[in-house]
């Protein structure tokens, strides 16, 4: 039996989720390639480097801000509109960029970019994907979905840096712009199941979304969600550099060496590489231990392990050695906790309004994107080194690890319940 009368399909792997997979595949392999972007755009215009990372920047906040907003289109007029409309968004602001000559042009070009991977990311798949699956099996569907991002992050960057040796950054925006469009065929398959009704889901997405924004656990869940993006954003934009400029030399008899990683620069690279590899295990273990433990316990050691592993490695000698053992430990890590938050979202307050509740919370992820991006930059300038700023992510990550342990993990018509019972 392929699915049920409310359209949930009795098993983990369905035509949904395969969709669902491809397009988040495709739109984080493109957006993991921006970074690619930043020598070849600050050479031909003659800008400070760090003018087009402030664009990467104002993207991953505009991603952010478009998230609630498409997760409540998405709510109102289906799902396969809200991914189209991100999906042109996306279309549109990579076409625009090969011919935009502006920084200006460049930064908003990239808010556009921004709500493009907003209405083709997480947000709004991972609540089609939430509702097509049975009970039984979302939290491990919701971590397939998010591995793959995570396999884009190890596709994407290899695909646009080949591009790059072989034609002009604009003609490369343009390859990317044609793979987001043919990603949309996906939608064919993407018929996405209505949620089941309950107490909690039969009000007004208004309604709701107060009744949320006043839950002390949806707060706990907003403001953990946040280290998780200033960490991520942080690591992904400034690492390179990071190790670049603090790691020990990499010598002729070191394993590393005879791999082929002979430069700081090059383990740099490499270093990004290995967190999207470990990153996918990582995923799909948080999923599979979120259909049979206490998400908010997972959420919390995960966050405890981050600010451990951040800890020691910033504490102790940095070599190549010590770089590679922090990529695979903090990928393990990395996109774990996306599953485990959806995951969490779902459970407490239904799958209806799923898309725009989790928008809200990956808003709070987002703003710590911008922070740890941003920061990172200031500060380094500031002090010629990244010491602070790690240390204020370490310090983010134990706000987390703590944050998530009073949510009270059940729906809420069950705590209406147990108030009567009282």
């Amino acid at each position: 039996m392929s699915g049920t009368a409310s359209g949930t399909y009795d098993r983990l792997i369905n035509p949904v989720l395969v969709a669902g997979c491809i397009i988040i595949l495709v739109g984080f392999s493109v957006r993991a390639s921006f970074g690619l972007f930043q020598l070849p755009i600050a050479l031909e215009f003659a800008w400070p480097r760090e003018s087009f990372s402030l664009a990467i920047a104002i993207q991953n906040l505009f991603w952010g801000i478009g998230q609630p907003i498409f997760g409540a289109f998405a709510e109102r007029y289906g799902d396969r509109k809200a991914i189209l409309v991100g999906g042109i968004c996306y279309v549109v602001g990579l076409v625009a960029s090969a011919f935009a000559i502006t920084l200006g042009q460049h930064q908003f070009l990239e808010m556009l970019v921004g709500f493009g991977i907003a209405g083709t990311g997480f947000g709004v798949i991972l609540a089609v994907v939430g509702r097509s699956a049975p009970e039984k099996h979302r939290s491990m569907a919701l971590g397939i979905a998010t591995a793959a991002g995570s396999a884009g992050q190890i596709i994407g960057p290899p695909v646009a840096q080949a591009l790059l040796s072989q034609m002009p950054w604009q003609s490369v925006f343009m390859v990317l712009a044609g793979f987001i469009t043919v990603s949309m065929l996906a939608l064919l398959f993407m018929r996405a199941p209505k949620a089941a009704p309950s107490v909690s889901t039969d009000e007004p997405m208004g309604v709701v979304l107060k009744r949320a924004v006043k839950d002390p656990s949806f707060l706990f869940i907003f403001i953990g969600f946040f280290s998780c993006g200033y960490q991520l954003a942080f690591i992904t934009a400034h690492f390179p550099a990071f190790i670049t400029e603090m790691c020990g030399p990499i010598t002729p008899d070191s394993l590393i060496y005879v791999l082929g990683v002979t430069s700081a620069s090059g383990l740099g690279a490499i270093s990004i590489a290995l967190i999207g590899l470990f990153n996918i295990g990582g995923t799909l273990m948080a999923g599979w231990l979120g259909n049979r433990y206490s998400r908010k316990y997972l959420l919390a050691t995960i966050y405890l392990l981050r600010t451990i592993v951040s800890a020691a490695f910033i504490m102790a000698p940095i070599t190549p050695e010590s770089v590679v053992l922090f990529s695979v430990a903090m990928g393990s890590l990395w996109l774990a906790t996306v599953p485990l938050t959806s995951g969490l979202v779902a459970h407490i307050y239904g799958l209806k309004y799923m898309g725009t509740l989790y928008g809200l919370v990956f808003f709070s992820h987002q703003l710590g994107g911008f922070l740890g991006v941003w920061l990172g930059g200031a500060l380094y300038d500031l002090y010629h080194n990244y010491t602070l700023v790690w240390w204020i992510g370490v310090g983010v990550g134990a706000l987390s690890a703590l944050i998530h342990l009073p949510i009270r993990e059940y729906p809420w018509e069950k705590r209406g319940q147990a108030v009567a019972a009282c």
